[in-house]
């Protein structure tokens, strides 16, 4: 079996359903997850060894670090952005490793199909028992929705992560509709084949993650019966526990995806804990909030505990591009300390409660929605005006004092994130990204209210802005 190429890539992901999900890990070197400034691990210690906690999986009885590595977000070298830093990947897996981290996700689509290579080459230098690697069977595009094609990929994944079994291998991105499920995994065989390599002891453990309409998971659940789903993987954060629905339509509740799981004893694989780093970039006055309720503790320490608290869960991932934040991560876990319902009512009510009232736009930075065909940065966009609003610098209203400040401070600030050939401007309407979008935003609608909310500034400095 062959390497997916570079052009095989960027032919598998041209088009269908999804397809840009390949650039859901452009791994740049900006750490666009969204952690803290830097300056809060300055004083880091180190986590200690040999205190992993450490769930066992019902089915086989693994036991499986409570923190998962998500391989979508890997370093990059410090002088080309392009090229991945396959020393620091080995450095930071050694290191999860000897720390008690044993369960490795990827794909063949995360960073820009490189993920897979990467990650076999670091943890093949290492024991097969040592650990746990999951990755996907990410046929979005139609013209992967064929059997051989499903095949070749499933077979590829093996090659490039350099193992003859599969720990978990899970069905990508299920949600869109059962059409659309039907047609990638049953009407073509490859989730009976599936089924079968499961049966021999190539897949280990058989499951999907999930990304969409409620009607798609229940009807997954009926089927539990007949596939027998050894685990699920969904987003599962203090934002999305009850709120998932009013930031998005097409989003469910996470309470309702882990009650469900939990009655049919499923176990649960957790993503998206930060929720793409929204949860670390809170503004300013909430942050300081949580850091004065436990100064010892991190932000983002606040949401992995959150995530890892349920009984239920069998691993949080995390896509730690740098040493600090697997550090931290493992400081987290090492052991995990669940939170008290005292503290879980504090981030539903007191936290998630105001990041709601926010109203900004629910971009998590996947780039699911990338590349987009007229360069427009749409996430670049949609952080941007998110971190303005956030803290308090959105000009909207000439009245405030500080509204001149701050929109030179916007429109400046605008330039230097999104270079102005990709500013929404150049958005033509063309509504090829928003099927793409896990968050169901209504991306032409919002980058049009963004493109008259900055013409307005630029044309009528004393204007009333039309923004969001």
């Amino acid at each position: 079996m062959r390497h997916i190429t570079r052009r095989d890539f960027l032919k598998l992901f041209s088009g269908g359903a999804v397809a840009t999900a390949a650039t859901l890990a452009s791994c740049r070197q900006e750490d666009k997850a969204g952690y803290q400034a830097a300056n809060e691990y300055k004083n880091q210690v180190e986590p200690p060894v040999g205190k992993m906690t450490c769930r066992t999986n019902p089915n086989g009885g693994d036991k499986v670090s409570l923190l998962g590595y998500g391989m979508m977000r890997l370093p990059t070298k410090a002088d080309n952005e392009n090229e991945f830093d396959q020393d620091m990947i080995n450095r930071q897996v050694d290191y999860a490793l000897e720390h008690g981290l044993n369960y490795f996700d990827t794909s063949p689509v995360y960073c820009q199909g490189l993920s897979e290579r990467c990650t076999g080459i670091a943890l093949s230098r290492h024991p097969r028992n040592s650990y746990y690697v999951a990755t996907k069977l990410s046929n979005f595009n139609h013209d992967y929705w064929t059997f051989e094609k499903s095949v070749e990929m499933y077979r590829n994944s093996m090659k490039e992560l350099k193992v003859d079994y599969i720990d978990y291998y899970l069905l990508h991105a299920v949600g869109g509709g059962m059409d659309e499920f039907n047609g990638r995994y049953v009407d073509n065989g490859i989730l009976d084949f599936l089924m079968k390599e499961r049966e021999a002891g190539r897949i280990r453990n058989l499951g999907f993650s999930f990304h969409g309409q409620k009607s798609v998971f229940d009807e997954m659940m009926t089927r539990h019966d007949k596939y027998h789903w050894d685990f699920v993987q969904i987003e599962l954060n203090y934002l999305d526990w009850d709120f998932a629905d009013e930031i998005s339509d097409r989003n469910v509740d996470a309470s309702y995806l882990y009650s469900e799981l939990e009655k049919k004893h499923i176990p649960v694989v957790v993503m998206e804990p930060l929720l793409g780093g929204r949860l670390t970039n809170l503004p300013q006055y909430l942050m300081t909030e949580l850091k004065q309720k436990a100064p010892e503790r991190s932000v983002a320490s606040w949401a992995f505990r959150y995530a890892g608290t349920p009984k239920g869960v069998l691993t949080v991932l995390s896509g730690m591009t740098y040493m600090e934040h697997l550090k931290d991560n493992l400081l987290t876990y090492c052991p995990l300390e669940p939170l008290t319902p005292e503290e879980q009512e504090y981030l539903h009510q007191d936290i998630a409660n105001k990041i709601v009232g926010l109203e900004n736009i629910p971009c998590n930075d996947c780039k699911y929605c990338m590349p987009c065909p007229y360069g427009i940065d749409i996430p670049a966009i949609f952080v941007h005006y998110n971190k303005c609003k956030n803290e308090g610098m959105l000009p909207v209203d000439t009245g405030d004092k500080d509204y001149m400040s701050n929109r030179r401070k916007y429109l400046i600030s605008l330039d230097r994130a999104v270079p102005r050939d990709r500013q929404p401007d150049h958005c033509i309407q063309c509504g090829q990204c928003q099927p793409h979008c896990p968050q169901s935003i209504r991306i032409p609608r919002e980058l049009a209210k963004i493109d008259k909310f900055i013409e307005n500034l630029k044309v009528s400095p004393r204007g009333i802005p039309q923004g969001k």
